[in-house]
């Protein structure tokens, strides 16, 4: 364990510094906007354009990386992202941020896949599950502890605008100080995704309204908890619960969800978390350590719905296509956590800031309605179903290049972006939407 915390050292403190300033400052931009009284859809879309950067910039990273390497691309996209927080210093056009948080998206997910690709080069089979667990340690403190260091900033000046920009230079020192040689990288080819679609429809279903939940949280949660009376520090102590509480639950939730029926266990979350939200609909008043206490099931639940649907659809995909698997379900959930802060930004524009619990009892309600045991027929199912069950940290702030860290997963024969035959895209699979 030292052994291996020692030979990725600098990675994993580039990822947490990484992470905290992240962290740190997604919450902060819901924060600032809504005490200049900025609209609530403004906020969502701030963060859905820093989301879109992630989906959309995954992919020109590698051919980045390709052409200048792992440290020089780094070294570029954390100068680009310092560069984004300074520029909203000095600019307080709307426009010209949502810009800006576009660009930084693209910048963060090159930093990651740099980071990812390095780590996955050079670890072993052998100990790819213990590194996998100290990547997802690295970015789930990260996003907590950035949480917390927003009580240090009581005033919602540029002071923590100052503070992201000093740990985005900041997390350059330990990779171009390292003496590791960073590795190749392959440029990875279009995916067959029709035959992921006919697969695992059910699974994309769960990922997409994960990602609608997630990105909704990071960008109206805040502002939900600042309309409730909230100040910075307690606001900040709000989301770091939930965030925290998700991520420790996800080892006793995963033993469970490999003993268990996944789809029940899933339907269940869901039945949980859209009860959860109707007492803070508004119609009720609930004092803060309630609302702390509200938080963490809320954390327990929603965050362990991307790892659940994740295995989910590794039971019902064959072991040599699973890293292919793995990059589409990050463009779904991507795609969820773009949809979901403008839509939840709307409906508190429109109604109030309690519609934010209204919006996650209606995307909960569409996950109890739709991923039933019934729609499972198990004729996919792999032939090591089921996988076994594996953390992850909010994959939003980092890439689907982690998804090769799975231990589940063996790269050297990973064929999926191989062609398809037409024979495992049957029109039963495709139009009875089952697993």
């Amino acid at each position: 364990m030292a052994k291996t915390i020692g030979a990725f050292f600098s990675l994993y403190l580039a990822t947490l510094i990484l992470l905290l300033s992240s962290g740190l400052f997604n919450t902060y931009l819901g924060l600032r906007l809504t005490g200049l009284s900025v609209s609530e859809v403004w906020v969502g879309a701030m963060i859905a354009s820093y989301y879109l950067g992630l989906v959309l910039g995954a992919r020109y990273a590698h051919r980045l990386i390709i052409r200048v390497g792992h440290i020089r691309t780094y070294a570029a996209c954390a100068a680009a992202v310092t560069v984004t927080v300074l520029v909203m210093i000095l600019m307080n056009d709307l426009w010209v941020w949502l810009g800006l948080r576009f660009i930084a998206g693209m910048a963060m997910v090159s930093l990651f896949v740099a980071i990812e690709s390095w780590l996955n080069e050079q670890t072993e089979n052998a100990s790819r599950g213990t590194v996998f667990a100290f990547y997802m340690v690295a970015t789930g403190l990260g996003t907590v502890l950035g949480q917390l260091v927003l009580g240090l900033f009581p005033r919602l000046d540029d002071g923590p605008l100052v503070f992201v920009a000093i740990c985005s230079v900041l997390s350059l020192m330990p990779i171009a100080l390292t003496r590791r040689v960073h590795p190749a990288l392959q440029v990875p080819a279009p995916l067959a995704w029709r035959y992921y679609l006919s697969r695992v429809p059910l699974s994309l279903t769960v990922l997409f309204i994960a990602g609608m939940l997630n990105g909704a949280f990071y960008g109206l949660a805040p502002v939900y908890g600042l309309q409730q009376g909230m100040d910075n520090q307690q606001v900040g102590v709000f989301i770091a619960v939930s965030i925290a509480a998700g991520l420790v639950c996800q080892w006793p939730l995963g033993w469970l969800a490999d003993r268990v029926s996944r789809v029940r266990l899933i339907r269940f979350g869901a039945m949980l978390l859209c009860l959860l939200g109707i007492p803070l609909w508004g119609w009720l008043h609930f004092p803060y350590p309630i609302l702390i206490l509200f938080a963490a099931v809320q954390g327990i639940v929603q965050f362990t719905l991307y790892p659940m649907g994740a295995a989910f659809a590794n039971d019902n995909v064959a072991r040599e296509r699973r890293v292919g698997l793995s990059s589409l379900l990050y463009m779904v959930y991507g795609v969820g956590a773009c949809i979901g802060p403008l839509l939840a930004g709307v409906l508190m524009r429109g109604w109030g800031s309690s519609l934010y619990f209204v919006f996650i009892s209606g995307c909960s309600a569409v996950l109890v309605v739709f991923i039933r045991k019934q729609r499972v027929t198990g004729g996919h199912l792999s032939e090591d179903a089921p996988t076994q069950f594996v953390p992850m940290a909010d994959t939003l702030q980092n890439s689907h290049v982690m998804a090769v860290l799975d231990p589940r997963v063996d790269i050297e024969r990973d064929i999926s972006h191989d062609p398809v035959g037409a024979d495992a895209l049957t029109p039963e699979a495709a139009s009875a939407g089952k697993q």
